[in-house]
């Protein structure tokens, strides 16, 4: 992902969010968190899809995956979930977590095909509604 990137990414979590990530969030992230890391989907030459994560020593949290609504279903959250997981790989991340909401069985299902296993649960984690959180991880070997 590259600062010209962000408006897309933006416009993604406004799409995805009930409270989306904002444009100086990004910014920082890709200016000031040296941890911060991101990868997106490109479709004739714009933005559909992103997936952030902050990788500190071994260890790798997933902080965002969002898909264009309209190009949801077609494989592309899996893509960017590959992709993340190749890159903790290739920086020797042993182990990757990520919280979901306790509703999102979509999102489940596609963590547990790539090997997360079910951690616990946060309590009220989501702040727009107070939902639960299902923190989910997988290890590498």
């Amino acid at each position: 992902m590259g600062m010209d990137d962000i408006p897309f990414v933006v416009q993604i979590e406004q799409e995805s969010f009930a409270i989306p990530w904002t444009r100086e969030v990004f910014e920082h992230e890709m200016t000031s968190n040296d941890y911060a890391h991101y990868v997106v989907a490109v479709q004739d030459e714009e933005v559909i899809g992103h997936c952030g994560m902050w990788i500190v020593l071994d260890e790798c949290h997933i902080t965002n995956v969002a898909v264009r609504p309209q190009m949801r279903g077609n494989g592309i959250g899996e893509a960017l979930m590959r992709e993340a997981i190749a890159l903790c790989r290739e920086l020797d991340v042993r182990l990757m977590t990520l919280e979901v909401r306790m509703t999102n069985e979509t999102a489940q299902n596609l963590y547990r095909k790539l090997g997360f296993q079910d951690g616990g649960i946060r309590k009220n984690y989501y702040t727009d509604d107070h939902e639960d959180a299902l923190v989910m991880w997988v290890e590498f070997k």
